[in-house]
């Protein structure tokens, strides 16, 4: 068969640009886009032999035929003697969530998984995929970082997400394919209008690029200038970040935010709920977060909730937050040991408790010797001593003062062994089982749902 020497260099070249990526996960659906990506790719191999190619589908179970179009994937794969494998996740949405966004969250989820530092997952997005994207984010009235649309390489998990085909119009993916004779699968839902992609795509882009046939080029270097754009703006918003960041990172202090425009006040908050991993709220929703909060007097503690997200003010803190679960103060987990240390416990709806050895810090070893622990929460009547007070003291008084936000205190892990109270998280340890210098310990830390707490 006649190859695409075009093609084939532009892959050479991407490739070449990011070589700290050993091993090419392709994220394969069966489409026509994806075949090219996988056939390209396998037809390169022996280019660079110190990178591994292989394939993943992903089966959201959604449609009848999903498990069907696996199969020919993994036919597909082992004609191209591409190792294979098949990627079963929950992709139902929740109420009032959009399907597609649904599907298109749980899949890059289980994917991120996958991705160890050397790793990265390739996409075939092209040119077409990125005029819809821009176009979309457009009519959705989005700023810079929306019109951005897709980068063609980002972070995913601990690996790296590349769009080696970006630049490439879709016709030339269909000239490859039906020269290379490739066998693919066709979705009949793409050809459904009453999907917002699939109306620009098939009604909205033919008439624009009839009247402007360098239209997806035009829109794709738009796409790009956004990206610039969007870069700047998050560089000032870090700089106006290093002033309003407190000691946890899902906090910000009120008075210094105060102290900037609203357009930086803005511009900063979106950037620190990215970086928090929160959705990002619509104008109208910064808009309201900002006035409800920053000109609230210092006893109220107003809270905003936009879809995935919520701000909450206490004192002169800012707060974010995936919205709250519902909390039972009643349950009880066992920490037990395993071959001489404790394995990470996770708790639902908080995050994940580890205690990790440490020599002048945390609990002393002796007093852990190889126990089973308990973690509760608050009942009321709980009396603590935290490390540099020389009484005990009710734990509702000790954290008003340490000012915990209210929302937290009823569900802050108290580590218990038998009835004696080890720990509060985000408190401390006790004074009598502190560690001293020198000596063996256990130092207690939770890595939040977001953010970071050490005891």
């Amino acid at each position: 068969m006649q190859r695409d020497g075009n093609l084939d260099q532009y892959i050479s070249a991407f490739l070449a640009a990011h070589p700290q990526s050993h091993r090419l996960i392709v994220g394969y659906s069966g489409g026509m886009d994806s075949h090219v990506l996988l056939h390209l790719l396998a037809m390169q191999r022996e280019l660079w032999p110190e990178r591994t190619l292989e394939a993943i589908y992903v089966d959201h179970g959604l449609h009848p035929a999903s498990a069907v179009w696996g199969g020919h994937c993994a036919r597909v794969c082992r004609e191209l003697n591409v190792p294979f494998r098949t990627l079963r996740i929950d992709a139902r949405p929740a109420p009032g969530e959009s399907p597609e966004a649904a599907a298109r969250q749980a899949r890059y989820a289980a994917l991120a998984a996958e991705l160890e530092p050397d790793a990265a997952l390739l996409t075939a997005h092209h040119r077409d995929d990125q005029a819809e994207t821009l176009l979309l984010q457009l009519l959705r009235g989005a700023g810079p970082h929306g019109l951005a649309a897709m980068p063609e390489a980002a972070r995913l998990g601990q690996g790296r997400l590349l769009r080696p085909l970006l630049n490439v119009d879709r016709a030339a993916l269909l000239a490859y394919a039906h020269a290379q004779q490739l066998q693919w699968i066709e979705d009949a839902s793409n050809a459904d209008t009453g999907f917002d992609r699939n109306y620009l795509r098939h009604r909205i882009l033919p008439l624009l690029r009839e009247r402007w046939p360098a239209a997806n080029r035009v829109l794709a270097r738009s796409a790009r200038l956004c990206a610039e754009t969007a870069g700047w703006l998050d560089a000032e918003a870090d700089a106006d970040l290093a002033r309003v960041m407190t000691a946890r990172p899902d906090a910000l202090s009120v008075p210094a935010l105060r102290e900037l425009s609203e357009l930086r006040q803005r511009n900063l908050l979106r950037c620190w709920l990215r970086k928090l991993g929160l959705p990002t709220p619509d104008i109208r929703q910064v808009r309201h977060i900002l006035h409800d909060t920053l000109t609230a007097a210092r006893d109220r503690q107003p809270c905003i909730h936009w879809p995935g997200g919520e701000v909450r003010r206490y004192r002169d803190m800012l707060y974010a937050m995936p919205p709250l679960v519902s909390h039972d103060g009643q349950r009880t987990f066992l920490w037990q040991p395993v071959a001489n240390t404790y394995p990470p416990l996770e708790l639902p709806g908080w995050g994940i408790l580890q205690l990790r050895e440490a020599v002048g810090a945390g609990l002393r070893s002796e007093i852990m010797a190889g126990a089973t622990l308990t973690v509760r929460f608050r009942r009321g009547g709980e009396r603590f001593r935290p490390v540099g007070r020389l009484h005990r003291q009710e734990l509702k008084k000790l954290l008003q003062e340490a000012g915990i936000p209210p929302w937290e205190r009823e569900r802050l892990p108290l580590l218990y062994r038998e009835d004696a109270l080890l720990a509060v998280v985000g408190l401390g340890i006790a004074a009598d089982f502190v560690a001293d210098s020198g000596e063996a310990g256990w130092q207690l830390a939770i890595s939040k749902l977001v953010g970071k707490t050490d005891a």
